[in-house]
């Protein structure tokens, strides 16, 4: 059983772990807003999140329910 998280996480880590699918990545990838997810692509190819960022970023684009 692994006892550690990892730190880079695949798109289909992230959709397995987050619930974020790979579209929705896509387009959060993509997007021109204060709301584009952090990624780092490698070798122009692969995408990784770092998990540390991805917990930040939730975070800091989270909606509380009062301010609906």
């Amino acid at each position: 059983m692994e006892t550690f998280s990892k730190r880079w996480l695949s798109p289909n880590e992230l959709e397995a772990e987050y619930g974020f699918s790979k579209s929705a990545q896509a387009k959060m990838r993509m997007s021109v807003s204060k709301c584009k997810i952090p990624f780092c692509k490698i070798n122009s190819k692969y995408i990784r999140y770092d998990r540390a960022e991805i917990d930040q970023w939730i975070e800091k684009h989270k909606i509380v329910g009062s301010e609906l």
